[in-house]
C-alpha cells in the first residue's frame, strides 16, 4: 500500500488527534534534518535521551491526525518512541517490505532461490510499489497465513485485522516495524546475509518520486534506504501515509519508523513524517 528486543520508552505525543486504491505516484524532495534551539541543547545536556526527544518534538506544535515515532540506534543501543509504539495503524505499502522478506524466508526454507519472476516481481513491488506485483507475491507466501507464520519468526506480532480484505488493509503498529527493520538489517535475524542484502539493494533503489519520508533524518546526500505506503480513504477523504527505513546521521546507524493517518492531503503527511523523523534522529544524536 509495509533479534533481541531492546527495551522501549513510550512518550505520548502533543497536539489533538483528528481523525484514511492504489498508490499514486507523488514527486517530493527529502527536508533537510531538523535542528535543535541553543535552548533545547542546553536542556539535551541534562536530560535522558527520551526526555531530549519529546522535548524537540513537543516543540513541533499541532499537527493533523495522529502518528507515532519509534526510533532504534543501533550505534548506542537507544530506542526511544514518540506516541504508543503498540497502537495500530493501516499499513499501506509498507507491508511489502514484510511480504518480501516473508518470501525469501520461505525459500531460505527449502533451500533455494527465488525465482527471475519473482525478483522481477520482488523489484516492482519495493522499487515502484506496484500494487499487481504484491498481489503476486502475497499469494505466493500464503497470503495472511504465510505472512503470520513469517511474522512469529521475524520478532513481529500478527498483522492485525483485514484478514478477508486487502493486504494494504492490514494493520500494524510502530513497534513491529522496527521489529521488521532489525530482521532486514541486522544480523541477530532468521533472515541470512543473502537476503538481508537483498532487501537492502531494492529499498535503496526506490524510484524518484517515491524517495521521500524517513531519510529525510538521514545525512545530507546520503541514498535513502526505506520503503514508504500511502493511502487514501474515509468520509471525508484523509490519508494515511508511513515511512520506514535506515539512515545514517552523526556516526550513528539507526531504524527509523514514522505512522501517519488522518492526514487532510497526502503532501501533508509526507511533511509531518519528515519533520518528525530528522527532528528526532538529530536530537538523539546530539544527547551527550
Amino acid at each position: 500500500m509495509g533479534a533481541a528486543m531492546m527495551a522501549h520508552v513510550l512518550i505520548p505525543t502533543s497536539g489533538p488527534a483528528e481523525g484514511a486504491p492504489p498508490d499514486p505516484l507523488p514527486t517530493s524532495t527529502p527536508s533537510a534534518p531538523g535542528t535543535l534551539s541553543e535552548q533545547e541543547l542546553a536542556v539535551a545536556g541534562t536530560t535522558t535521551p527520551e526526555q531530549t526527544v519529546r522535548l524537540a518534538l513537543d516543540g513541533l506544535g499541532v499537527h493533523h491526525g495522529r502518528y507515532a515515532l519509534a526510533v532504534e540506534d543501533l550505534t548506542s543501543g537507544c530506542s526511544v518512541a514518540y506516541g504508543s509504539s503498540a497502537e495500530t495503524f493501516t499499513s499501506a505499502s509498507i507491508i511489502k517490505v514484510d511480504i518480501l522478506a516473508a518470501l525469501l524466508l520461505q525459500t531460505q526454507d527449502r533451500g533455494g532461490q527465488l525465482s527471475s519472476a519473482q525478483r522481477q516481481l520482488a523489484s516492482d513491488m519495493i522499487r515502484v510499489s506496484d500494487n499487481d506485483a504484491a498481489q503476486k507475491l502475497w499469494i505466493d507466501i500464503g497470503r495472511r497465513q504465510g505472512l503470520d507464520a513469517a511474522n512469529a519468526r521475524l520478532g513481529l506480532t500478527p498483522a492485525h485485522a483485514g484478514q478477508r480484505g486487502a493486504w494494504g488493509l492490514t494493520r500494524t503498529t510502530a513497534r513491529d516495524q522496527i521489529s521488521l527493520l532489525k530482521a532486514v538489517f541486522t544480523q541477530d535475524s532468521p533472515l541470512n546475509a543473502a537476503s538481508r542484502s537483498y532487501v537492502r539493494a531494492l529499498m535503496s533503489a526506490i524510484t524518484d518520486g517515491q524517495n521521500w519520508g524517513v531519510g529525510a533524518a538521514g545525512a545530507p546526500g546520503d541514498l535513502p534506504v526505506l520503503k514508504n505506503g500511502w493511502l487514501p480513504g474515509g468520509i471525508p477523504q484523509l490519508w494515511v501515509v508511513n515511512s520506514v527505513g535506515i539512515v545514517e546521521r552523526a556516526g550513528h546507524t539507526l531504524l527509523v519508523v514514522v505512522l501517519t493517518d488522518g492526514q487532510p492531503t497526502r503532501e501533508a503527511g509526507i511533511a509531518l513524517i519528515e519533520q518528525a523523523a530528522a527532528t528526532a534522529v538529530e536530537a538523539l544524536v546530539r544527547t551527550p
